[in-house]
């Protein structure tokens, strides 16, 4: 009796295992499909928010920005920069994070226009008229 059940026992835990081992392949394949479809911008900005400690989500949800717009980005920025001064009973803290924001947001507006800038490679390729 003990026997069949170690066997039992024993032939789950290599189905399961199998199963994990697919699952995980899978996976991983779909976040190296993923990471090709964003290409180079996606690594410049991945690479940014390792940099920074920061995501461009969270920094958009920190000063309050849909769009990523320069206008937006500093009226916003200087609004709460200004409510958050230590001086008018502000936070410090707060106010940090409302310049690591900021800093976080103009990366990102940097990897904007160079993305959108043709390269001197285009730029030979495309015929003059």
């Amino acid at each position: 009796m003990a026997k069949y059940l170690a066997q039992i026992i024993v032939m789950g835990a290599q189905v399961v295992g199998r199963a994990f081992a697919r699952a995980l392949r899978q996976e991983y394949a779909a976040s190296q499909a993923a990471a090709e479809a964003r290409g180079r911008a996606g690594q410049q900005s991945a690479a940014a928010s390792s940099l920074t400690g920061m995501t461009l989500q969270e920094a958009q949800q920190i000063l309050n920005i849909a769009t990523l717009t320069p206008e937006e980005l500093q009226k916003n920025y200087e609004h709460l920069f200004k409510v958050n001064d230590k001086a008018v009973g502000g936070s410090f803290y707060l106010q940090s994070k409302v310049v690591r924001a900021k800093e976080r947001l103009d990366e990102e507006l940097s990897i904007q226009t160079q993305d959108s800038k043709p390269s001197p490679e285009q730029k030979q390729q495309t015929p003059e008229t």
